[in-house]
């Protein structure tokens, strides 16, 4: 179990926080906190893409292996920053059940992970599915403080958020989640963990399904009126004229 990374890792984010609370404060502790989540997200990220497809082994064949080492490290670096954002939820009361559960399921995951030293590519792959929407979820929070959401840069934003939110953790988590399954080499607890997370990304699916319904719905009932009251003022004109 690598402590001191986590630690450091622990202690980086929460730095890092500080740093943005000290070039924001006129912004609020969320709008530091989020800053933290996107720069996480871009990093993870980043740094998962590399263990998965450039350093392996790859999950979808190897699940249960040893972790080597760039995968504990990846996993003390997100470790850590869910045990801070955790922790900054919970003094602040920003997030609900559903996300609470999410963030401790994580924690629990990465923990066994980590104690057990197996199963670390597939939970380095379950990091990496979880995490490339996150960015999109943050910009489209900023967006939406700055007042520049209600518009077509606001609809790019979710529509490839739902596209990938569902390709991505829903489509390939499945295939994951079936491999990690039938894997002799995993342990029973790492499975009983997959379903867990595996549950909970089809509760985030249908509650975006839901959004992304509305929102469709909204847009085009305010296409219609629109249509429907250019119909009438070029009918109108029209009438004028003749």
């Amino acid at each position: 179990m690598p402590v001191l990374e986590v630690i450091c890792s622990l202690i980086g984010w929460f730095c890092l926080y500080l740093l943005f609370r000290c070039t924001f404060a006129q912004r609020g502790p969320e709008w530091s906190c989020r800053l933290v989540t996107l720069s996480h997200g871009v990093g993870i990220v980043l740094l998962t893409a590399y263990v998965l497809f450039i350093d392996g082994p790859w999950p979808f064949t190897h699940a249960g292996t040893e972790n080597t080492e760039l995968q504990i490290f990846s996993l003390a670096v997100c470790l850590g920053y869910f045990f801070f954002d955790l922790g900054w939820c919970v003094r602040h009361h920003t997030e609900g059940p559903v996300m609470l559960a999410h963030h401790a399921a994580s924690i629990v995951g990465i923990l066994l992970a980590l104690l057990m030293g197996v199963s670390g590519c597939e939970t380095c792959c379950v990091i990496f599915g979880s995490e490339i929407t996150n960015p999109l979820l943050q910009t489209r929070w900023f967006l939406r403080r700055l007042g520049l959401y209600d518009g077509l840069l606001g609809d790019a934003v979710d529509l490839l958020f739902i596209s990938l939110f569902a390709t991505v953790r829903v489509g390939v988590g499945t295939v994951m989640f079936y491999c990690e399954l039938t894997s002799p080499r995993t342990t029973l607890v790492m499975k009983l963990g997959g379903v867990a997370m595996y549950g909970l990304a089809w509760v985030f699916m249908v509650d975006i399904a839901r959004f992304g319904y509305k929102k469709s719905r909204a847009k085009y009932k305010r296409w219609r009126e629109n249509h429907q009251l250019k119909d009438s003022n070029t009918k109108n004109w029209m009438d004028k004229s003749d």
